[in-house]
């Protein structure tokens, strides 16, 4: 007698169709994308704003030359671009050979050693739950279909077409922290000297409660407590940097 197609053991789907979902539930895969995303775009961007806005305020707290503001503020608008991009290659990178070396080994192992792969795989769906013959069969139909896709997602949770790319992480940061950057470097070259600091704050202060806001949205988060604490903690920055800017300023011309 012909076995069954397998469709759902248990409670556990495992056809190739997704698991069923609500619309607003977080799964695995979107997830991931998702904090992936939030990492390289709205978390650069809030730290373009910060990192530019403290550096433009702090000097215009001690000099009112417009020259000398514009060469800090595109100094770090660069120097954090090139940073964040640094950073952020090295970071994925690591991660990226991790993750190769991971694969290369269990596609080893089943090179060498298929049955016993094939009752490591059993033994891993039997701890989550299911019976003998049923982890047997999900086991053996998984492995007949993909043996390594099979193993990488329930030993390591991990899927070989999702390892990330360190340049496109890269470039993904750099772009993000240029897009915060211009912000507050536009904000204090164009307005007059005389309303430049409190113009520029609030510009940031407001740029931040969007990055702060979209961030939590996007990570389904608390909004509110979320943008509270962008907010606070860049008027913090831009408070302790035109302090310093000041003092220094006040102390150059004694």
């Amino acid at each position: 007698m012909a076995a069954e197609p397998l469709g759902c053991c248990d409670g556990v789907m495992t056809d190739a169709s997704p698991l069923p979902t609500h619309p607003d539930e977080p799964h695995a895969g979107s997830l991931a994308g998702r904090l992936n995303w939030l990492r390289a775009g709205v978390l650069g961007a809030n730290d373009g704003i910060v990192s530019v806005a403290a550096v433009v305020v702090g000097v215009a707290g001690a000099t009112t030359s417009t020259p000398a503001i514009a060469t800090a503020g595109i100094a770090a608008l660069v120097g954090g671009a090139i940073s964040m991009a640094l950073g952020e290659y090295v970071s994925v990178s690591s991660q990226t050979d991790s993750q190769r070396a991971l694969i290369e080994k269990e596609r080893a192992e089943l090179a060498a050693d298929p049955e016993a792969e094939l009752e490591e795989l059993t033994a891993l769906w039997r701890a989550q739950g299911l019976s003998d013959d049923t982890a047997a069969r999900v086991a053996a139909e998984l492995t007949e279909r993909d043996a390594l896709a099979a193993h990488l997602s329930a030993e390591l949770h991990i899927d070989e077409a999702d390892v990330a790319n360190p340049w496109h992480a890269a470039l993904s940061s750099a772009i993000a922290f240029l897009a915060g950057a211009i912000l507050p470097l536009l904000a204090i070259l164009l307005t007059p000297a005389r309303l430049r600091v409190p113009v520029t704050v609030l510009v940031v202060l407001l740029a931040l409660a969007a990055t702060g806001a979209l961030g939590a949205r996007l990570g389904q988060g608390a909004v509110g407590r979320a943008t509270l604490r962008v907010v606070v903690g860049g008027a913090l920055a831009l408070a302790a940097t035109y302090l310093v800017g000041t003092l220094l300023g006040t102390a150059g011309i004694a």
